[in-house]
């Protein structure tokens, strides 16, 4: 085996093994994601919540020229 084959196989190796790591320490959530994933629920709730008052001011004021 020649020596690029062996460092090439070794390289893949090893960014086979960074990858599965790097998957198993996603599945863990820590305080910190915990309370940015609610807050980016809060915020996208919030979101809908201005949306269906424009909304609502929009069919108001059509209303309001009829």
């Amino acid at each position: 085996m020649k020596k690029s084959d062996m460092l090439r196989r070794l390289g893949l190796a090893l960014l086979i093994a960074m990858l599965g790591a790097g998957l198993a320490a996603c599945e863990e959530e820590g305080p910190a994601e915990q309370a940015g994933e609610s807050i980016d629920e809060s915020m996208e709730e919030m979101g809908e919540g201005v949306e269906e008052m424009g909304e609502g001011l929009e069919e108001a004021a059509e209303d309001a020229q009829e």
